[in-house]
């Protein structure tokens, strides 16, 4: 793996003198005091990168094999250091691709809610920041730091977890009157624990749990953070079902407006300290682009319910009508596997 990273260091060198453009966006200066938040589209995994007043911050970095194009995509942006490189868990497709970045960039704090874990990915991250004579700390939860203007806050976990999901680190960035949250793969375990907790969740943008997995962004979650915009990190055509319906169904209730990697690529948003700004490499047709649920049609034989162009619609005489999804589960109701599986 070593022999592997130090190719990727040879290729990143050789790529610095490329830079990465965005559509309709304009060129941003290596320092500003606004907060910059690149939602890097690696597929079925999650890289976020963080800028304020020239302070960086690394949160995760995809699979193994997008060690390359995190590295190209941190160049294109004129980093040299970072001043934080967090790996919200030790599974590979959030912690895969930082020993690569940590071969080419000087780094200054890692965070991380374990010191070992059985993968040589995770070894090869642990031996990086070794290297670099950096220890693997867990920051107390309500503990701050500063990144330029921006403050971070660690609200998670605030408990330990056989689950390595819900061992995941939770991050909220203040800037203004903006606020950022980061969840990693935290589950409704970890959610609700943060929220007994005391945590103040709330932000302006939401970057969702899991992959946008059912297992996460419960209704008292969302409720409590109750964003104006989410972010997905996921891979197209993913074999996991990501995002979930049901959730994208609490997402059009609570009237958030979403932003996808799957359909939009790079994601960046921008803080004014008043307001955000999208900017993305894909121009989807709409930033929600999900399924409606309205008039949904159980079958009162099978007890499931369907959307309304599903080919297993049952007859006419069988047909139950519901107004929401929430509406036709708590009648007993379950999701179609093909519609709305």
């Amino acid at each position: 793996m070593k022999r592997f990273y130090a190719i990727v260091l040879v290729l990143c060198l050789l790529l610095s003198g490329c830079h990465m453009r965005f559509t309709h966006r304009d060129e941003i200066p290596p320092v500003s005091r606004d907060l910059e938040v690149h939602y890097v589209d690696v597929g079925q995994a999650d890289c976020i990168f963080l800028r304020c007043d020239g302070k960086t911050m690394l949160i995760d970095g995809g699979n193994v094999e997008d060690s390359n194009l995190v590295v190209s995509y941190l160049l294109s942006q004129s980093v040299t250091k970072l001043d934080y490189v967090v790996n919200t868990h030790a599974h590979e497709d959030h912690v895969g691709g930082l020993p690569g970045v940590m071969a080419v960039f000087e780094v200054g704090a890692v965070w991380c809610p374990v010191t070992e874990y059985s993968s040589s990915c995770f070894e090869d991250f642990a031996n990086y920041a070794d290297q670099q004579y950096l220890e693997l700390t867990l920051p107390e939860p309500g503990s701050t730091y500063e990144l330029g203007q921006a403050q971070v806050t660690v609200l998670g976990p605030v408990k330990e977890y056989d689950d390595t999901n819900d061992t995941s680190i939770v991050l909220r960035v203040d800037h203004g009157d903006n606020s950022f949250l980061f969840t990693g793969d935290a589950e409704e375990t970890s959610e609700k624990d943060i929220l007994d907790y005391g945590m103040d969740v709330s932000a302006t943008v939401l970057k969702l749990g899991h992959h946008g997995s059912d297992t996460s962004t419960c209704y008292q979650w969302l409720r409590a953070v109750a964003p104006e915009y989410a972010v997905i990190q996921v891979g197209e055509g993913n074999t996991y079902g990501h995002p979930h319906e049901v959730v994208m169904s609490r997402l059009r209730d609570a009237d958030v407006q979403v932003f996808r990697t799957d359909l939009q690529g790079h994601i960046v948003c921008r803080s004014d300290g008043e307001g955000v700004t999208f900017t993305t490499n894909k121009n989807a047709p709409v930033t929600n682009p999900t399924q409606k649920t309205e008039n949904l049609i159980g079958n009162k034989n099978s007890g499931k319910f369907h959307l309304p162009e599903c080919s297993g619609l049952p007859k006419e005489e069988n047909r139950v009508f519901f107004a929401s999804y929430e509406e036709a589960t708590a009648a007993g109701y379950a999701p179609c596997g093909n519609c709305l599986g």
